[in-house]
């Protein structure tokens, strides 16, 4: 299921939610677009992945364990069509939360690297999370 938010002309602040659970998408929709945010939410990655276009985005938020395609996937796919997007994963899994980090840092190779060489994801937001939090969240990695 797919929600979109597509009243309004301007890509600032345009971001892509993927999440498995509908809850969590339509919470965290509602939440981000009342603080002025554009949302498109998806709670297929596959969905996500096929409908998702280079620029579309300034920010994406993945759910890092969901089926048919996990995020660190699905956020290699969306790397090969854009390399310039924020990305940020979410995670339910507080006890595994430094392991899933570590995993997932390990499994990238070069190419998602910066200038400096270090690797171009280092957001990692452990859910639940309230939306105050993630907005602050969120606009901190915009700005960075």
């Amino acid at each position: 299921m797919a929600y979109n938010n597509n009243n309004d002309d301007n890509n600032s602040n345009r971001i892509l939610l993927v999440d498995d659970e509908i809850d969590i998408t339509t919470v965290y929709t509602l939440g981000l677009q009342d603080n002025g945010f554009q949302v498109d939410a998806f709670n297929d990655p596959t969905q996500a992945l096929s409908d998702f276009k280079n620029g579309s985005y300034d920010f994406v938020l993945i759910d890092y364990k969901m089926p048919k395609m996990n995020g660190s996937k699905l956020y290699q796919e969306i790397r090969k069509i854009d390399d310039k997007v924020k990305i940020c994963f979410i995670t339910a899994f507080d006890v595994y939360h430094g392991e899933i980090k570590k995993e997932f840092l390990n499994s990238l190779n070069t190419t998602h690297q910066d200038k400096e060489g270090r690797l171009d994801v280092e957001c990692f937001i452990q859910k639940p999370i309230d939306i105050d939090k993630l907005v602050k969240r969120i606009k901190e990695e915009l700005n960075s």
